[in-house]
């Protein structure tokens, strides 16, 4: 008989690696801002209301589509920062990357629009918020998050105290 970890084991559990860590924090950091415009009006941000009127009136998405966007951004960020929901977080992230790309971004082209000669933002910006987002969702948060934490009081928890063949 294997001992199968659950399927909130597997979705908390992380090594100590400083470099997910590192990749979690500026990930976290760098994502914040923009779901703070979006849901709170922050940095020059329409807030929530406005985010969700403009993605449901002018961009055609669903209401749950619209709201799911502002969350992965806002409060996604704000657990990967604390390391908590890592895989989700991030994942919701990528996600929202991806959409961003191929609804709005892809028929700029690669570059960002850094002498205003575009009509719009190209995607290297989400290529590289990929990048730090997908080793997160697969491998989980790294050093101090508190999905470690938890992931290790669960199986502290669901270690029998008797165990076959052990005198």
């Amino acid at each position: 008989m294997t001992n199968q970890p659950s399927l909130l084991d597997r979705l908390l559990s992380t090594d100590r690696s400083r470099t997910l860590l590192v990749q979690r924090l500026v990930l976290g950091l760098i994502i914040f801002p923009h779901g703070a415009q979006k849901l709170l009006g922050w940095f020059g941000g329409f807030g929530y209301s406005g985010t969700m009127g403009f993605f449901t009136d002018a961009m055609h998405f669903p209401a749950p589509l619209a709201f799911l966007i502002i969350v992965a951004e806002s409060i996604g960020a704000i657990a990967l920062v604390l390391g908590a929901g890592t895989r989700v977080a991030a994942l919701g992230i990528a996600a929202v990357m991806l959409g961003a790309i191929f609804t709005t971004h892809i028929h700029v082209g690669f570059f960002m629009n850094w002498l205003g000669a575009q009509s719009g933002e190209g995607f290297e910006y989400h290529l590289v918020v990929l990048a730090l987002a997908l080793p997160l969702a697969v491998r989980g948060a790294g050093a101090l998050a508190l999905d470690g934490i938890v992931a290790e009081r669960l199986r502290s928890r669901a270690t029998p105290i008797l165990q076959p063949g052990r005198a």
